[in-house]
């Protein structure tokens, strides 16, 4: 477990890199990312490459203990590269060209981008492979759907297709091109998605949304044969951004070493609350994605601002607080971006630990003493892991699948899930946030918000975990449509219907119309949609209330094998989520809190028998909680509880037996 930063020496005289290194070594730094931008200082034009620069400084922060990680500089291909061979632009649904003025402007499929890109990966892979400072690789930067439409996107858009259905027969069945007399006689007619218009083909928008990801995955892939080849005891990680995201991260991830994660949690005082719980999603989120500990290669530092605003300052404790929630949710190592605010470029005001005056102030005396901190504590959670007790299902597909057909008004895939997330945070429940596909055995509960694309393979997976004793519970617009997104022809929530023990009479959806339901005796507010249900051997467990459906089943309960699967037909309120996931926790035999403070969160990390129990208040108010007994801080070697008040973005820390919270 160690702390870092990012850093750029070629934004800086010389003369600053022994001061930054020195200073770095004395605050508790070990640690920085290089390069990610720099390929115009690495080859400054076409075969003439410069490593000098970067030599000098890597040996200068060597000398003072500190690693390196390396970015490859292919998120923004030099000038010369452009001008030489234009085809590395990308170009939009009309075929213009994208022109360079932000980092991003390449298209992954383009010849000219894929040759020069590994020139440049393996002059630097064999520059730095035995240099002892260089611990690993870092692809690109913060990889995304880029939606080129250029020749070679088209041409390969053609072979990814002819790849995965054969023929023009299969394809026109799977994508059902019938309508609107959309047919295809020769692989020639078919393009990427050209025009702008928003009525196009939904299946096949979705594909193209498929094969954008595969083009991203095989630029990677070209990076990384090259790293593994000639740096074979390096590790190879990428930056992800956040969610939501077009880009399916599963696959992005496959063949890394670890994922890396830039997280930046909002500073804004109407957000200060909220912040935490979204950033709680994110970061299971990121664990989840290859279901191991993951890296921060990014976090807040100072008030960002860059294409938009600046944000507020982050208030004091904020910076630790949030990095203590990273490192509670899985991160094993923390960069923060960046060490020094940039005087010049599209980022300057994206401030780092240090202002622009150069003078160490506030927040990085707070990073200071965080640093010293997680330097003390390393030991002992060195090889601990996070481990929830409920999974949350997540899908590239499924997101991607509900921004091309919006569903009606305000319904919103990932915000939906963010409020399931934000409930079993707010009950002290861990959960792990898992790619659809994962093996989903051992968990005892499991919730799948909205599976609008549902194979049946997934369903027959999920049946088989609710015979073998878990819970299920499912969400409207469950079982809509098939992998290739055309619509099941039989009832909802098609084919999770006989698990559920329920179908779907009708639907209405209400979009921001607020009707009410009525749970266990209490009203509850509901919107978005509203599935009226016909129970096919489930218990009816909650009724409307209004609306010509008054009356009719709204949510229901299905006994099947030696589980149970909950249908919920509409999307209530918080206060429902909070009320019905306590029940059925409790029912599952999972602990939770229910007296949970608004915005202190908890999260533990295991190694063997002990337990690491964090207890962090992520908001800008002093709160009080109970405490099951009296715990010594590892923080501040004092006992703690039963009874906790703790201050504004204060972080305690404790060590349990297992299973004792």
């Amino acid at each position: 477990m160690r702390m870092g930063v990012d850093y750029y020496p070629e934004h800086w005289d010389r003369s600053m890199w022994e001061e930054d290194a020195k200073l770095m070594q004395e605050t508790g730094v070990s640690l920085i990312r290089v390069a990610e931008f720099a390929w115009s200082r690495l080859e400054p034009t076409e075969g003439n490459y410069d490593f000098t620069w970067l030599d000098d400084a890597i040996d200068t922060f060597a000398t003072h203990g500190i690693h390196v990680v390396i970015g490859t500089p292919t998120c923004t291909p030099p000038n010369w590269l452009v001008n030489a061979y234009p085809d590395v632009l990308p170009q939009d649904e009309k075929l213009h060209p994208r022109y360079p003025g932000i980092r991003g402007h390449r298209c992954y499929n383009s010849p000219s981008m894929r040759h020069y890109s590994a020139l440049i990966v393996e002059r630097l892979a064999l520059h730095y492979a035995n240099n002892p400072a260089v611990i690993g690789w870092q692809t690109d930067n913060e990889f995304s759907l880029n939606e080129c439409n250029c020749e070679h996107c088209n041409s390969r858009f053609r072979m990814w297709l002819q790849d995965k259905y054969d023929s023009i027969e299969s394809i026109n069945a799977a994508w059902g091109t019938v309508v609107w007399s959309g047919e295809y006689s020769d692989w020639s007619q078919i393009t990427t998605p050209l025009g702008g218009t928003n009525h196009k083909n939904p299946s096949y928008v979705l594909d193209y949304k498929r094969f954008e990801t595969d083009s991203v995955v095989e630029f990677q892939q070209l990076q990384l044969n090259i790293l593994r080849k000639h740096c074979p005891n390096h590790f190879v990680t990428h930056n992800i951004w956040s969610y939501p995201m077009s880009l399916d991260y599963y696959k992005l991830c496959e063949n890394l070493d670890f994922v890396s994660l830039d997280y930046y949690p909002s500073t804004s005082p109407e957000k200060a609350e909220s912040s935490g719980y979204s950033g709680a999603l994110t970061l299971d989120l990121a664990r989840g994605i290859k279901r191991q500990n993951f890296w921060i290669m990014e976090t807040i530092s100072g008030p960002p601002g860059c294409w938009m605003p600046m944000w507020r300052t982050p208030h004091p404790g904020f910076i630790r607080a949030f990095a203590w929630q990273s490192i509670a949710r899985g991160a094993d190592t923390l960069v923060h971006f960046r060490w020094r605010s940039a005087p010049s470029g599209a980022e300057q005001f994206w401030h780092g630990l240090i202002d622009h005056s150069n003078v160490p102030g506030r927040r990085f005396e707070e990073y200071r003493g965080l640093c010293d901190e997680v330097r003390k504590l390393a030991p002992l959670l060195e090889g601990t892991e996070v481990q929830g007790e409920v999974a949350i299902l997540h899908s590239h597909d499924q997101y991607n699948a509900f921004q091309i057909q919006h569903q009606v008004e305000g319904m919103d895939y990932f915000d939906n899930l963010k409020t399931i997330h934000r409930a079993f945070t707010k009950l002290g429940i861990m959960t792990d946030v898992l790619n659809e596909t994962d093996d989903l055995s051992g968990y005892k509960l499991i919730v799948a918000p909205s599976l609008f694309l549902l194979d049946p393979e997934i369903a027959s997976r999920l049946e088989t975990c609710v015979k073998n004793g878990a819970t299920l519970v499912l969400m409207p617009r469950t079982g809509v449509k098939n992998q290739n997104n055309v619509c099941w022809t039989q009832p909802l929530p098609g084919p999770l219907s006989n698990a559920a023990g329920v179908t779907v009479a009708e639907y209405d959806p209400i979009g921001r119309d607020v009707h009410n339901i009525r749970w266990q005796n209490k009203a509850y507010s509901c919107s978005q949609w509203c599935d009226i249900l016909s129970p096919k051997g489930a218990e009816a467990v909650a009724w409307y209330e209004d609306d010509f459906f008054a009356g009719e089943t709204a949510a229901t309960v299905h006994k099947f094998g030696e589980g149970k699967v909950y249908y919920l037909g509409t999307v209530p309120e918080e206060a429902f989520y909070l009320d019905f996931l306590r029940d059925v926790a409790d029912n599952s035999g999972l602990h939770f809190i229910p007296d949970l403070p608004e915005g202190i969160q908890i999260s533990t990390r295991v190694k063997g028998s002990t337990r690491y129990l964090f207890l962090m208040n992520l908001t800008r108010k002093q709160q009080t909680m109970l405490l099951d007994g009296t715990f010594r801080s590892l923080l501040g070697s004092r006992e703690i509880g039963p009874t906790l008040t703790m201050a504004p973005y204060a972080v305690e820390i404790v060590e349990l037996p297992q299973k004792n919270v």
